[in-house]
């Protein structure tokens, strides 16, 4: 079934939410429209993750007003921070920061570490990983493919901040871009990385720090963080909502190789109240028109969504 409408474009916009999300978003951009900000302020706890007594962040709007409020707790500067997780100092990906921040949660920041050039010679057309990036210019990797071209690299990890490619400095891109440049380096030749990893503990976390580091409460109200406007609180969504909301980001990984919670989100709420894929497709032209899905792609995420609606909202 072609998607006909599709040519009825209006003004492309790449403003998505990435992990802040990144979004998605230079980086940090959120396509969600601004509405009403938190009638009171909020205070979150925060440490660094590889160990730090803990600090209050409060007053941020934006992804790059909690960074600043978090080097201004531990007196770094905010571009040593990779990015943050909530409620578990590790290096896990499933609990990365996005445009979405539970009231409860707990926040530790991950900074840079050690930094390490890979050369790497690309055997096949896909390297095997997953790119995302913090919302404010730093792309790291998300997921490594057990058996891929980097899995065979041991010095790479995930986590790992990406700075340069072949001498290219790429910060400040963003995490499709990356994959893009990954994506369309020549076969049979051999390309250079220059990485950073987050910076590992050093002390055994004190009873303190690993208490905090629980969340603390099962509030289900949220901070969404945008780029334009004011931060607001709402409600989480409905468990159907959230699980189509990931099956957006496997499709995602699947055509794209990227994964973007925040960018799966504001393609559900394109198409949520939209009737059919013809309509589905004109609303993604009109706000992520920049990324050119293809139609297989959209009638992928189009079915995601019309389960979604079958099953009730």
């Amino acid at each position: 079934m072609p998607l006909k409408l599709r040519g009825k474009k209006k003004a492309k916009s790449k403003e998505t939410a990435g992990l802040v999300e990144g979004e998605p978003t230079g980086a940090g951009g959120g396509s969600l429209s601004a509405s009403r900000a938190p009638a009171r302020r909020l205070v979150f706890h925060a440490q660094l993750a590889h160990g730090s007594a803990t600090g209050r962040v409060e007053g941020f709007s934006s992804i790059q007003e909690l960074y600043a409020q978090i080097a201004g707790a531990f007196e770094i500067s905010p571009s040593e921070i990779l990015y943050c997780t909530l409620n578990t100092p590790k290096i896990d990906m499933e609990r990365l920061l996005g445009g979405q921040l539970g009231l409860e949660d707990f926040i530790f920041a991950h900074v840079k570490g050690i930094e390490k050039e890979v050369n790497v010679y690309k055997s096949e057309d896909s390297l095997g990983l997953t790119i995302t990036d913090n919302g404010v210019g730093y792309a790291f990797i998300k997921r490594i493919k057990d058996g891929g071209v980097i899995d065979s690299v041991k010095t790479i990890c995930v986590g790992d901040h990406i700075e340069s490619i072949n001498g290219e400095n790429i910060v400040g891109w963003r995490h499709y871009d990356v994959a893009k440049k990954l994506k369309e380096l020549k076969k049979e030749e051999l390309f250079t990385m220059k990485l950073i990893e987050p910076k590992k503990a050093f002390e055994l976390r004190s009873k303190a720090g690993k208490s905090s580091g629980e969340k603390i409460g099962c509030g289900r109200a949220t901070l969404r963080l945008r780029s334009k406007g004011p931060a607001t609180v709402e409600e989480m969504p409905s468990e159907t909502k959230a699980k189509a909301i990931e099956k957006i980001d496997d499709v995602l990984e699947l055509y794209m190789g990227i994964r973007d919670i925040d960018l799966a989100t504001t393609m559900f709420e394109a198409g949520k109240d939209k009737v059919n894929p013809d309509e589905f497709a004109v609303a993604l032209d009109e706000t992520l028109g920049d990324f050119a899905f293809p139609d297989e792609f959209v009638f992928d995420v189009w079915g995601v969504i019309g389960d979604a609606k079958r099953r009730g909202l």
